[in-house]
């Protein structure tokens, strides 16, 4: 197996800006090769793959990540967000700085989204990493009970709510909250650092971070990645937090069977780690992508 490279990590380069239809979206580029663009997930950022990014960077790949609308140090602007949203902008910004088959890797919704690029556009595609991929941007009604349903509703509204929405958001995205969350999703309770929960208190305290939390919370679930898998013709490498509550590892079935089939998917489970294991444990997710990219 391939080792996380043991020369001096290449240091992550300056955030950069772009605008994008009048909104200015932040992104990074780092080291030299084939081009892997890297997607966080819900309430995350480029600061996510700060474990990851300069490994992939000294292995030999010119290493892009990127600040979704809404996320990070990208503009929280007063719109409604979608996966097909953010479809569209990793798409536009492929053709302003890419233009080449890349990799996408992705976390969580930042997964289904890479999915989604693998399925509908083939063209800009080398592959995908997904990690812990999520389900939909949401529950979807038919996956809760009657009660469960009630009670995302009540709460969505409230958090929508110009009266009632700013006192329960500014409670949401308490440093003790955020802790506490990643507490449930990380095994690893020391991997919940200060420095960690700064990378998701700061953006949360941005203006407009409300708006955009009611607004995904709102929002459709987007697609399946059961829709997405047979429209995939690049190969797939499914990684997955073996205790992750959040997105449980049965996720991982469908690809399983795919792989059995004889799809160009590899799954790889990765014990005593949740829904964030490139962050959780970065000496086993950072090699197992290396390897798995010099493979094809």
């Amino acid at each position: 197996m391939t080792t996380t490279p043991s020369l001096a990590p290449i240091l992550i380069t300056a955030k950069l800006a772009w605008n994008w239809r009048g909104h200015q979206i932040k992104y990074t580029v780092t080291g030299e090769g084939q081009p892997l663009l890297l997607i966080h997930g819900f309430g995350a950022s480029i600061d996510h793959w700060r474990k990851n990014i300069p490994f992939l960077a000294a292995g030999g790949y010119q290493v892009y990540a990127i600040d979704l609308l809404g996320f990070g140090g990208s503009d929280k602007a007063p719109i409604d967000y979608s996966m097909e949203l953010w479809e569209e902008l990793v798409v536009d910004f492929w053709h302003e700085y890419i233009n080449q088959p890349t990799v996408f890797v992705g976390n969580s919704i930042g997964a289904l989204l890479s999915l989604m690029l693998v399925a509908h556009h083939p063209e800009l595609s080398a592959g995908g990493v997904l990690i812990n991929c999520a389900g939909g941007l949401n529950h979807r009604p038919d996956e809760l009970n009657f009660l469960l349903r009630n009670v995302m509703g009540i709460f969505t509204n409230i958090v929508a709510s110009p009266v009632f929405g700013k006192f329960i958001f500014d409670r949401v995205r308490q440093k003790s909250r955020i802790r506490t969350s990643l507490y449930q999703v990380y095994t690893r309770r020391e991997a919940v650092t200060d420095e960690l929960i700064d990378i998701i208190h700061q953006p949360a305290c941005d203006p407009g971070a409300q708006q955009v939390f009611a607004s995904i919370l709102t929002a459709s679930p987007g697609p399946t990645p059961e829709s997405l898998l047979p429209q995939v013709t690049k190969p797939l490498l499914v990684l997955w937090g073996e205790n992750d509550p959040w997105t449980p590892i049965k996720g991982a079935k469908v690809y399983q069977e795919l792989a059995a089939a004889g799809k160009p998917i590899a799954v790889v489970s990765i014990p005593n780690a949740g829904h964030c294991p490139h962050d959780e444990h970065p000496e086993v997710v950072n090699p197992a992508i290396l390897d798995w990219l010099e493979s094809f």
